[in-house]
Formats: C-alpha cells, sequence, structure tokens
C-alpha cells in the first residue's frame, strides 16, 4: 500500500475499478481549485467519511458523482471500509490511523493527477504518456507536496508556474 503507482496499476486490472473517469466538469473544478486544495479536499473526504470503525451507511456514504474525489474513491477502493479492507488490508471496525489516510489519500490524489493527465492528452490530440510515467511523477509531485505541507502548516504552497503549466 505504501507504493501508490503499484496500487494503480492493480487496480487498473479490475474492471469496475478501470471504468471510472473524471468528467469534464470534475476535471475543470480539479484544475481551477489546483492540487493542493484537491488533496486537502481529498484528505477531508476520506477522513469524513471511511475513517470511522464503523462509518455511516457503509458501502452507500461515497457519490458517484459531484466533486473529482467521488470518482476518485471509486476507482482506488477508498470508496467504502469494506473495499479498503479488500484491497488494502485495513480490517473494517477500527479507526484509521493519520498514516492510513495519508497514504490512501496519496493513491487518490495519484489517480486524479493520471486522469488529469489522460483529459489534457485527449483534448489537446497529444499522445498519451505511459501509466507508469505519469503516475510515478505524480507520486513525486504528491511526496514534494505532502512534505511541503508538514513544513508548513499556516500557508498554502503556491504552485510555480511551471507546475501548474504541468498539471494543466
Amino acid at each position: 500500500m505504501n507504493d501508490p503507482a503499484g496500487m494503480l496499476t492493480r487496480l487498473a486490472r479490475s474492471t469496475f475499478r478501470a471504468k471510472f473517469h473524471l468528467t469534464k466538469a470534475d476535471a475543470d473544478y480539479a484544475r481551477q481549485r489546483g492540487r493542493a486544495t484537491i488533496a486537502f479536499h481529498a484528505r477531508d473526504l476520506l477522513t469524513k467519511r471511511i475513517s470511522a470503525a464503523h462509518p455511516v451507511h457503509d458501502g452507500r456514504q461515497t457519490p458517484y458523482r459531484g466533486h473529482p474525489v467521488f470518482p476518485a474513491q471509486h476507482a482506488t477502493a477508498t470508496c467504502c471500509r469494506g473495499c479498503v479492507e479488500k484491497w488494502y488490508g485495513i480490517p473494517k471496525g477500527r479507526e484509521l490511523t493519520p498514516q492510513e489516510l495519508d497514504r490512501l489519500t496519496a493513491v487518490v490524489m495519484a489517480w486524479i493527477d493520471r486522469d488529469l493527465q489522460r483529459d489534457a492528452a485527449s483534448r489537446t490530440g497529444a499522445p498519451s504518456r505511459s501509466v507508469a510515467t505519469s503516475v510515478s511523477e505524480s507520486v513525486t509531485a504528491s511526496n514534494r507536496d505532502s512534505e511541503s505541507a508538514s513544513v508548513d502548516t499556516q500557508s498554502a504552497p503556491r504552485a510555480s508556474a511551471q507546475e501548474r503549466q504541468r498539471h494543466v
């Protein structure tokens, strides 16, 4: 579970998980808000919806649309405690640790990053990059963002022009 790229590769083998993609509206929303905001939303939604030992409406608590994190949760099997147990080996019946939430958030963000790149490539007609390359880069960005966030929690990190261009 410590390797988001490997987890995305494993999840892609599931017919159900592989069918999820961001809608145009979700992709636009994610780009407008920026990666740091979407990562904050992902962590917050995971905390509120699945971190409890016995979440309310477990198995039915995650919508399929309405925010970029929702399809990402279904695609990454972070939508309910049953899926988290099956795919990540984290047992039901106990609260998720902050480290487990960090890892699940990293997988969700790696999926969103990859899907945004796929979306951008399809819009421009550019050849799409390999999944391994895009996932590897998104994991690196995720790790860099989480390190920045842990160093300075008072102010949100501002993306450089180069980083903004990469995520467009």
